[in-house]
Formats: C-alpha cells, sequence, structure tokens
C-alpha cells in the first residue's frame, strides 16, 4: 500500500523539480541580457535565480530519494536495461542543476562568459531530459 503513494510523491517532486530547472536558465537568458549600467535589474534577477536554485535544490532531494527507494526498496525495473538507461538521464539531470548553481555563481561574480543565445540554448536541455525519462519509464524499450 506505501508503494503507489512513493511513486505518486515522486512524480510531483519530479514535476517540479523539472519546473525549477526550466525555468532557471531563462532567468539566466534575461540576466545576460542586462545592461551593465543597471543594477536593480541585474541584482532582482539574481535574487530571484538564487531562490530559485534553492528551492529547486530543495524539491530534486525527495525526489531522488523517493525514486532510490522505488528502485532499490520497491524493485522497479531492476536490472532492465530501460532502467540503467534512465538513471543515465538522472545523472544528466542531477549534473545539470549542478552546472546551473555554477553559472549563478559566475554571474554573481560578474564573470558570465556566455551570451544569451547560449542560454537559450540551454534552457531547452531539460525538455530532452524530462521527455527520455518519461519514455523510457513508459514504454519499457529494452
Amino acid at each position: 500500500m506505501v508503494y503507489p503513494w512513493v511513486k505518486a510523491f515522486h512524480i510531483v517532486f519530479v514535476a517540479s523539480w523539472f519546473a525549477g530547472l526550466f525555468y532557471l536558465p531563462r532567468i539566466f537568458v534575461n540576466l545576460a541580457m542586462v545592461e551593465a549600467s543597471s543594477v536593480a535589474e541585474r541584482d532582482r534577477l539574481l535574487l530571484m535565480a538564487r531562490k530559485l536554485l534553492r528551492f529547486t535544490t530543495i524539491l530534486a532531494v525527495p525526489a531522488v530519494l523517493l525514486g532510490l527507494w522505488l528502485w532499490l526498496g520497491g524493485g522497479m525495473g531492476r536490472g532492465a536495461g530501460w532502467m540503467h538507461a534512465k538513471l543515465v538521464v538522472v545523472a544528466l539531470t542531477i549534473g545539470y542543476h549542478h552546472a546551473c548553481a555554477r553559472l549563478l555563481k559566475r554571474f554573481e561574480a560578474g564573470a558570465n562568459l556566455r551570451s544569451h543565445r547560449w542560454y537559450r540554448g540551454f534552457n531547452e536541455l531539460p525538455v530532452f531530459f524530462l521527455t527520455a525519462a518519461v519514455l523510457l519509464v513508459v514504454l519499457k524499450p529494452f
């Protein structure tokens, strides 16, 4: 009876985590476009990015822990090829999350080296991660 609850909350936390990963790089796009003279706008966007990263990190922790419970404790996909592929997607997502934190530190230090166009492309990566994870879990192709 516990398994469906854990699965449901895993889905909620994953969806919430990805919502943050979808929006945080959009703030980076705006930060990359801010004029050097617009200190107030830069500070406001940095504050938004910091708060969103913190909140997104808080959401990522139960998403990963509940996923581990489903995999290790609930036996979901143990030994299946699709689960190994999904774990790679999860690792890539965690890496992306970490990359967002590093990019934010660069913005805070005034050391951004990327254009707003680069951030627009960077912003699309979590869409591919989420799509791959959902397709692997639903279709179990191998």
